[in-house]
């Protein structure tokens, strides 16, 4: 194997929120070896998705480019098979590329098989567009145009799927960049493994002080949904575990960079938003967990908690300038990779994050809206031109909006330039959704969905 460069491993789960970690202090959160990682890594502890919901997220991943650039702004379109994707980017410096899991941006039907040139530089694929049946979960193999069946709960299967492509890619010539991409704990929550449905109960549930609730139906519904919701992390904590022990045992781990994430996070219950909600730009939604371990620069860098805001899109820059590869010129994301290699926090850097044209049941009465993050605050501001402004290290549950109050106008003033002049960088005009569904062609439904097939 060519060892100046290091291999890639990239766990993408789907609707984790930040919180949901018992490194970050959730008492629900059974998850051991993810806080053994934890210790091992560098925590960007102030992750964001760039547009908190399925394809969005994973299209910015991809692409390393905004949604208003790619027009990947809501669920169940396509994005472009001429993107110059991190898969090819990775081909392209010599990686051998795998993708196992959840693909979700295709845009052709949610069981459909996809085509090489529609598979973003990725070689070894195991994979289906979109599916949540985590019992009874589809794939296809490569290029074999049939459907095969994932044996068991889905996400232990595609674990065992990626261990076994690093057994077999480890004395190879290539490095690789291989995503394994788990469907939970995206709701439904009632089908994890029942070992770990037994792990909670519902009754112990704990909230935080922004979920309250005044109607006891309603808490149970939200306790009940908490419990599977957690089983499914539980779960999925020991494939973390399981892959990790793969890459040891192979005598890989020095030379690998594992990647602990998810797409966008959950609100359930919080501000009086039922569970499966995400969308929006309260905390729990857009915040995710991104630790990034590779020993010869994270084992002993003293302070592994940085404050730096990460963008879904500045990953792919990320990723590439860690591993010495090019950064394609369309790339909108920025590299932070000095964070990992100079143990730096980048104070200046905001991340943008979005939702254009809200859609689904729960969504689509929503506002739109753009914010950025930084290192200390939220600023928001919605397309209703209501602006919102939390201090995240005093208020990290988001009850206090200093927006509009005399003591922040001078921090308020600030956030609202930086927010425009990030939005002007991405040549994004702020308009009302119809002009992007316009723009981009997309015809949708009463619930602002675009129609998708099975």
């Amino acid at each position: 194997m060519d060892n100046t460069k290091p291999n890639v491993v990239y766990i993408l789960t789907d609707q984790w929120r930040a919180k949901a970690t018992g490194y970050n202090g959730d008492p629900n959160a059974i998850t051991p070896n993810i806080d053994k990682l934890a210790a091992e890594s560098i925590n960007f502890a102030n992750a964001i998705g760039t547009s908190p919901v399925c394809t969005p997220a994973r299209a910015t991943f991809l692409s390393g480019r905004f949604p208003t650039t790619t027009g990947v702004f809501m669920n169940d379109v396509s994005l472009s098979p001429d993107e110059k994707s991190i898969g090819k980017a990775f081909k392209a410096g010599g990686y051998d590329t795998a993708y196992i899991g959840k693909w979700h941006v295709d845009g052709h039907g949610r069981a459909s098989y996809i085509p090489p040139e529609r598979r973003q530089g990725f070689d070894y694929w195991k994979v289906l567009e979109c599916t949540h049946d985590y019992q009874s979960s589809q794939y296809y193999d490569n290029n074999d145009p049939e459907i095969k069946t994932w044996p068991g709960y889905d996400a232990f299967a595609q674990t065992n799927d990626a261990q076994t492509y690093i057994k077999e890619h480890t004395n190879t010539n290539n490095p690789f960049f291989l995503v394994l991409s788990l469907g939970p704990p995206h709701f439904p929550h009632h089908n994890a493994p029942e070992k770990y449905q037994k792990m909670t109960s519902p009754d112990t549930v704990t909230f935080s002080p922004n979920t309250t609730f005044d109607d006891p139906e309603v808490e149970a519904y939200t306790r009940k949904e908490a419990a599977g919701y957690y089983a499914h992390i539980a779960a999925l904590d020991t494939c973390i575990h399981d892959l990790n022990e793969t890459i040891r045992i192979q005598g890989l781990e020095e030379n690998t960079i594992l990647i602990f994430a998810s797409d966008h996070g959950e609100m359930m219950g919080a501000h009086n938003k039922s569970p499966y909600t995400k969308q929006i730009f309260w905390d729990e939604s857009c915040h995710v967990p991104f630790l990034l371990r590779y020993p010869p620069l994270t084992e002993n860098c003293v302070h592994k908690k940085n404050m730096t805001p990460l963008g879904t899109v500045d990953i792919m820059p990320t990723l590439l300038g860690l591993c010495g590869l090019d950064i394609p010129e369309m790339v909108e994301g920025v590299d932070l990779s000095a964070c990992v290699r100079d143990h730096v926090e980048l104070e200046d850097h905001t991340a943008l994050y979005m939702s254009i044209s809200p859609f689904s049941n729960r969504n689509y009465l929503d506002p739109a809206y753009r914010a950025i993050r930084t290192n200390r605050y939220t600023f928001v501001r919605t397309n209703e031109n209501v602006e919102y402004l939390f201090d995240d290290v005093e208020d990290p549950y988001q009850l206090n909006n200093l927006a509009n109050t005399p003591e922040a106008a001078d921090l308020q003033n600030q956030l609202s330039q930086k927010l425009s002049q990030q939005l002007e960088k991405i040549s994004d005009p702020f308009e009302q959704s119809s002009y992007y569904l316009k723009k981009w062609g997309y015809e949708v439904d009463e619930h602002g969905a675009v129609p998708y097939s099975k």
